[in-house]
């Protein structure tokens, strides 16, 4: 396969994988919601491109800690199917970062919008 059939499939399988995340989990979901809803505001406060990039550096990292938590689950469920206490903590610290990179979108989001208002 050439280089760049190579890199479209894998951009490909990326986008899939997004879009599975959409589709399964409920929390991807709610982060879609928030993303749009931060879209919205930014353009509706015609944010300057230094806050849009503290936007987009929040968001994304919401993103790829909620894809990541999805993945560990998901590999923990097909490795240990059965309940065990270690599964449950490592989905647990797993869970734990999609909440600390949350917040930290929220402060973002509230030093960027709140003054605006």
């Amino acid at each position: 396969m050439n280089p760049s059939k190579r890199l479209a499939f894998s951009f490909r399988n990326a986008f899939r994988g997004i879009a599975t995340a959409l589709r399964t989990e409920p929390n991807a979901r709610i982060h879609g919601a928030a993303t749009v809803a931060v879209i919205a505001t930014g353009a509706w406060f015609r944010c300057s491109p230094g806050e849009w990039a503290v936007l987009a550096i929040a968001t994304g990292s919401v993103w790829t800690a909620e894809l990541l938590n999805t993945a560990i689950e998901k590999s923990m469920d097909l490795l240990h199917p059965d309940h065990h206490p270690l599964v449950k903590n490592i989905k647990d610290v797993a869970a734990g970062a999609v909440l600390i990179a949350a917040i930290a979108a929220v402060i973002a989001a509230g030093c960027i919008f709140i003054p605006k208002l």
